[in-house]
């Protein structure tokens, strides 16, 4: 019997351990290579049953230009902006993606952020080496037991971060027009605006639309209270990072935790490396030592059991060809 074979665009899998015990044990086949362009696209998914990717672009002409063979597409990660859906869906390819495999530790990374943020972590252990102790005069330091957070984006992440940060904040409010109030355990508020105006710390996490794109920009920023904290551990595009980077150097904006950028990795001229009062990483919220095999393999065994019975196990599917 035939393996069946799953293209993987270079740079997807960290770890070959990760996927290889796996592929020995169901009884596949993995082939790497680039998908840059169309081209190459067309000849790394020649054969093949799935193609797997992370956060490369996966365009129209891109899936037009897979084989005939190729039945999903499995996105190795929650967001989809990097998909062109539509096109996915008018050739009858499925998109499966897997928004439950890092819950806690990307909210764990948000609520990390918060809180160094707010306690000046960086800067306090920058001081104390340069010169054996405190020499600055204390920042603005929130008492959070009398500050607002405001959550954009109430999913999975965004409700677990809310529930986290309970314990340490007077009142903890979100929006998110996909959720009904009166069927959710925190107060929602009916505009962003109104979120913007009532929250010290917002914290992002919604998906990447063109509704949401510069969901925080220079008009949004204008209206939030002097000295508010941002944490955007979601997509990079939610940002209007010249913005934002304006703000924090005029101390509209006190402090802000970016795990993720416009651009990818981030820009050498990025406005955002030299201002201050801001934690960057580089999109590693998702990562812990079960969460980045756990993403693999789950990406892995759903487009197995796609090509199998047109079923999945562990993700959803947000392009369902059957429902056509």
């Amino acid at each position: 019997m035939t393996k069946p074979v799953f293209a993987v665009a270079t740079g997807s899998i960290a770890m070959p351990n990760w996927i290889d015990p796996l592929a020995a044990e169901l009884g596949f086949e993995l082939r790497i290579g680039s998908i840059d362009t169309p081209d190459e696209v067309a000849k790394l998914t020649e054969g093949a049953n799935s193609i797997l990717v992370a956060t490369q672009p996966v365009t129209r002409e891109k899936i037009s230009a897979l084989a005939d063979s190729v039945e999903s597409i499995g996105r190795m990660g929650v967001g989809l902006d990097n998909i062109d859906l539509d096109a996915a869906k008018d050739h009858g390819i499925a998109v499966v993606h897997q928004p439950a495999y890092a819950v806690d530790e990307v909210s764990n990374h948000a609520a990390a952020m918060i809180l160094a943020s707010n306690r000046v972590l960086l800067p306090s252990d920058q001081d104390l080496r340069e010169n054996n102790w405190r020499t600055k005069d204390f920042p603005r330091v929130m008492s959070l037991e009398n500050s607002v957070l405001g959550v954009i984006g109430c999913g999975r992440i965004g409700h677990a971060l809310m529930t986290k940060m309970r314990p340490f904040f007077k009142e903890v409010i979100g929006f998110d027009p996909m959720i009904k109030s009166d069927k959710f355990d925190f107060e929602m508020v009916n505009n962003v605006d109104d979120l913007l105006k009532r929250s010290d710390v917002i914290s992002l996490h919604s998906p990447l639309t063109p509704e949401t794109k510069n969901i925080v920009d220079a008009r949004a920023i204008s209206i939030m209270k002097d000295g508010a904290m941002i944490v955007n551990v979601s997509r990079g595009g939610l940002i209007d990072e010249a913005a934002l980077a304006s703000a924090l150097i005029s101390g509209k904006i006190s402090s802000a935790g970016l795990d993720v950028f416009e651009t990818e990795p981030l820009q050498a001229d990025s406005p955002l490396r030299n201002v201050p009062n801001i934690i960057l990483t580089s999109h590693i919220a998702w990562y812990s030592e079960v969460a980045g095999p756990r993403l693999v393999q789950w990406s892995a065994i759903d487009v197995f059991e796609y090509s199998k019975n047109k079923t999945i196990k562990h993700g959803r599917l947000a392009v369902d060809p059957r429902a056509n």
